[in-house]
Formats: C-alpha cells, sequence, structure tokens
C-alpha cells in the first residue's frame, strides 16, 4: 500500500483542498512552492498511463478545477505541471503555482513548512474552490 492509499484511507493525515469519490487533491508536505498540491486517484495505480480511460481523463478534469482554485489562493502566472511517477508507487499529478520556469526545479531545495503553513495553504485553496 503506498503513502499516498495510506491518505485516502485516512492512516496518514494531509491537508485536503478538494476531493470526489473517485479524487482526492492535498498539499505536497515538501512543495516547491507555498500551494504546490498533489491531485491523485483514490485507486492505486503505479503508473498513470495504465489507468483505464474514464480514470485518466476523470482525473485531468478534476486537476483542471483544482489548478483554477489554486491560482485564485496563490496568484503567480502559471500552474506549472508535472507527473514524474517516480517517487511515489502511486499514479499522482503535481500542480506548481510558477512565476518562471525554474520554480519547477525537482532536483532544488524543497520547502520545509511547517503543519500550520500547510493547513494556511490548503484552507486558501478550499475557499478558492468555493468562490467558482
Amino acid at each position: 500500500m503506498s503513502i499516498f492509499s495510506k491518505i485516502v484511507s485516512g492512516e496518514i493525515k494531509a491537508h485536503v483542498v478538494a476531493e470526489t469519490v473517485e479524487f482526492l487533491a492535498f498539499c505536497d508536505v515538501q512543495p516547491l512552492t507555498m500551494g504546490h498540491v498533489l491531485v491523485i486517484p483514490k485507486i492505486e495505480t503505479d503508473y498513470i498511463f495504465d489507468m483505464d480511460e474514464d480514470q485518466y481523463v476523470g482525473l485531468w478534469m478534476f486537476a483542471k478545477i483544482v489548478a483554477k482554485g489554486l491560482k485564485v489562493a496563490f496568484p503567480c502566472t502559471k500552474i506549472g505541471v508535472s507527473v514524474v511517477g517516480l517517487e511515489v508507487p502511486h499514479a499522482h499529478i503535481h500542480l506548481i503555482p510558477i512565476n518562471n520556469v525554474s520554480d519547477m526545479n525537482f532536483s532544488k531545495a524543497k520547502l520545509n513548512p511547517t503543519q500550520e503553513e500547510l493547513a494556511d495553504a490548503a484552507t486558501k485553496i478550499k475557499e478558492a474552490l468555493l468562490e467558482q
């Protein structure tokens, strides 16, 4: 069971920003920029391209909704999107508020926000999503 499946089951706490029956979005605990969110399917699939078509399309539609709220909550030039798939064996999309391409550099030092800062970020994103 992946760490993301443990988040889905409630075994591990996360700062959830959006949820449906099939998908979950939550704050990355080691974000590249504040507001960095992970979007996952609740059903564990290691490789994003192994997802069935409906799940795959649904994941991207859910990510699009979350990205719109994220951009309001964390004003930026764009929301960067990345699917790396090596660090956790559970398909996921990174949504990252960016102002330049270097904001998407996964090899740079990541932020180390407090639980309170992550909770505040999640609240801002949830509120922005409610305004849509």
